[in-house]
């Protein structure tokens, strides 16, 4: 199992990538915990028929690549702070992938009909203006799918297995902390919320623009 350390923007101090390699752990548990994790964003898509799609945070693509098998005639956008890197893995996997900043989308009002938000607004400093944004560029009864950390679960958790025990467990990169409920009324200050589920530890809403 590996630990991947965050790489830096060349945009500012906001990490990019993933801090460590959850998709590709081969530690069972850790397994267990990422389809618990999948499945409860499979079920997020059911009943979905999305024509453009636009995912913030595409990080190395796991997300992406994913929803690109479950709807191959939509039309895709992935969007993350500069790296060469990750623009170099993008490339190799085929992915339509552009760099941005989260808060300042450059996409026109209300073209996409499913905005996704996996794992990465725990990292935005700005919150609030990501998820303005979200809604800005989500059309009128399209669908916002997001996940966070579930906190304090999260943080207990990698202190339990000895994990950045200075930060009392926080995630390096983690600026933001919500609890379920504290995620389900952060989302419906832009959205309706239309159900909430927690594969631990994580939490994840799917609602409605």
């Amino acid at each position: 199992m590996s630990a991947d350390p965050a790489r830096v923007s060349a945009a500012g101090a906001t990490p990019t990538g993933n801090t460590y390699d959850k998709y590709g752990s081969t530690n069972p548990i850790e397994q267990k915990m990422m389809a618990g994790f999948m499945a409860s964003l499979d079920g997020m898509l059911d009943g979905l028929a999305p024509q453009r799609i636009l995912e913030i945070g595409v990080g190395e693509g796991h997300v992406m690549t994913r929803v690109r098998e479950r709807f191959p005639a939509a039309t895709l956008v992935g969007l993350d702070l500069p790296d060469a890197e990750l623009a170099g893995h993008w490339r190799s996997e085929g992915l339509p992938c552009m760099f941005g900043d989260a808060t300042r989308l450059p996409f026109a009002d209300g073209i996409f009909d499913l905005v996704m938000a996996i794992e990465v607004l725990e990292h935005v400093p700005g919150p609030d203006a990501a998820l303005r944004e979200l809604g800005r560029v989500c059309a009128a009864g399209g669908t916002l799918v997001a996940s966070v950390p579930f906190e304090p679960i999260w943080r207990a958790g990698n202190m339990a297995r000895r994990r950045y025990l200075r930060d009392w467990g926080n995630t390096p990169g983690h600026v933001n902390h919500w609890t379920r409920w504290g995620f389900s009324r952060f989302v419906s200050s832009r959205f309706t919320v239309d159900h909430v589920a927690s594969p631990l530890p994580w939490t994840m809403v799917r609602a409605t623009r």
